[in-house]
């Protein structure tokens, strides 16, 4: 690895900025003047921005990547389009036993509800099942449905929905864990190659974005080798913690698989295994989030809890014990409450340790809970490209929610004035992986369009939300001491930027173009 000097920009440290920087051996060796005394290849910035790398705290590269591999339907804005692709990539592939895809848009279909003759017009001889974008519910057709036994007197799973036709049969939208794995969990395993590939494809598209480190926050046992093997290959470019999803039927269980499989992890110079996720419920736009309060548009119902909270506390106690850092899925205001009361249990229950426990998605925070996390050491991550008044929000989550309730979603500001930590993350393929364009819309709150900001008091500063991708993500990583800021001796995992994202119009910040991305010295992008 040859020595690096990058000259002719902005290089913003994550404090201030400076006029050059030197890499050796992957890690930066000076600043500055030193910089240009230390010299080596040089690398012109063309009056561009050097910053750290950015990181993206909460996302699932495995998944997205695998998307690749299927029908390309997230683009699509129609059923017809969805359709038309998934027939084409059928046609193009008759050797598959299923046609597998993701992710489409729920908000194309009052309700978040498709029917899965619409699929078998295309593909009437096989399972199709498509994920839908937020990965809780699935598309499928009739023969998926018949694989999986789902008939109209099929009744629904503990932990799930199946969507019924008026005349009760079911219409082909399955919603959470366990109505879905009826049919997910009778598709065809991936093979080492496709896995890898997967993750290669997910590398370039995070290289791509400036991102050098990902919490896969659902990683599955049968994921560790392949994560390994595309270490082992070189095929693997990003820095990931895995996140073993801990299952409320048999965490029990679990808890020696994951020291075990942390264990296999260790050593790696890529890939550590140091985080246990938790999903605490489902979400609101599929009306699965657990509400403290009835939902305005089904006054029966407080949404789903994934576990009993007195087994969350439990489980979370645990697996804090085991030495592993909590990460919680939580949505609605109960999931919320219920995550900081387990995180709040096991502070007062365990020995002292640096923790640094996380709320993923921090969606609807009763303002009661908001000082808790402060209070509790628990880093709020938020996927900032979701607190915008897009079709998600005004055709499903608004109407669910109800006014003013709907309005206390997504408190950045609230939380970090209050002192608690922030990280920023995408939950790829859930949404873009891209972080200047969730900058763009955690400064303004507004959609891509201009519309008015929404809830403007929880608009971050620009700085604060370039810190919440760097050096709030690395500190959850535990390595704010190597990451997320520039200085002597940290790794060199840079991102570089056409323009200063300080000195555009904020409603631009998602055009300025990524010009290089290194990962410990090397270029990946």
């Amino acid at each position: 690895m040859s020595d690096l000097l990058f000259t002719g920009g902005t290089i913003w440290t994550g404090h201030d900025v400076t006029h050059a920087l030197s890499v050796r051996d992957g890690r930066v060796s000076a600043l500055g003047d030193e910089a240009v005394r230390q010299g080596g290849s040089v690398i012109d910035l063309g009056g561009g921005f050097l910053m750290p790398a950015f990181g993206d705290g909460h996302a699932h590269p495995l998944f997205g990547g695998l998307e690749a591999q299927g029908p390309q339907i997230k683009p699509c804005t129609t059923v017809a389009e969805i359709v038309a692709e998934v027939g084409r990539y059928a046609a193009g592939h008759p050797e598959l036993e299923w046609i597998v895809g993701g992710s489409y848009d729920p908000t194309i279909v009052p309700g978040g509800e498709f029917d899965a003759r619409w699929l078998d017009e295309v593909v009437p001889d096989r399972p199709v099942v498509l994920r839908a974008y937020d990965y809780h519910t699935v598309w499928c057709n009739t023969p998926a449905l018949e694989r999986a036994g789902i008939k109209p007197d099929t009744p629904d799973p503990r932990l799930g929905w199946i969507v019924r036709r008026a005349d009760g049969t079911p219409m082909g939208t399955l919603r959470e864990w366990h109505a879905c794995d009826l049919v997910l969990d009778l598709v065809p395993a991936k093979s080492m190659d496709e896995l890898v590939e997967g993750l290669a494809e997910a590398g370039r598209a995070m290289a791509a974005a400036g991102i050098t480190w990902v919490q896969d926050a659902w990683v599955e046992p049968y994921m560790v080798p392949a994560y390994l093997e595309a270490e082992r290959r070189g095929e693997l470019r990003f820095r990931a913690n895995l996140g073993f999803r801990a299952d409320p039927d048999r965490w029990r269980g679990q808890r020696a698989e994951f020291t075990a499989l942390r264990q296999q992890v260790d050593g790696r110079e890529l890939v550590t295994a140091n985080t246990v996720k938790f999903f605490a419920d489902g979400v609101i736009e599929g009306g699965t989030a657990a509400m403290l309060e009835p939902y305005a548009d089904a006054p029966h119902s407080c949404g789903m809890p994934v576990w009993d909270q007195k087994a969350l506390a439990e489980a979370v106690v645990a697996f804090d014990a085991d030495g592993f850092q909590v990460h919680i899925h939580a949505i609605g205001d109960g999931g919320i409450r219920a995550a900081l009361d387990a995180v709040a249990l096991a502070v007062r229950t365990n020995e002292r340790w640096d923790r640094r426990p996380v709320i993923a998605h921090t969606q609807l925070v009763d303002p009661a809970d908001l000082a808790r996390f402060a209070e509790l050491g628990v880093i709020a991550n938020f996927e900032p490209l979701w607190a915008q008044l897009d079709p998600l929000q005004t055709e499903l989550s608004v109407p669910r929610l109800g006014q003013p309730r709907a309005d206390l979603q997504y408190p950045m500001e609230s939380l970090r004035a209050g002192g608690a930590v922030l990280s920023f993350g995408s939950d790829w393929p859930v949404s873009s992986q891209e972080p200047l364009l969730g900058i763009q819309i955690a400064t303004t709150r507004q959609t891509l369009d201009g519309s008015p900001p929404w809830t403007p008091d929880e608009r971050l500063g620009l700085d604060d939300a370039l810190r919440a991708y760097t050096w709030g993500v690395a500190y959850q990583a535990f390595a704010e001491d190597r990451r997320g800021t520039l200085a002597a001796g940290m790794d060199a995992d840079l991102v570089w930027l056409e323009r200063d994202p300080r000195e555009v119009a904020p409603l631009e910040l998602r055009h300025v173009p990524v010009l290089g991305t290194w990962l410990g010295g090397t270029r990946v992008a």
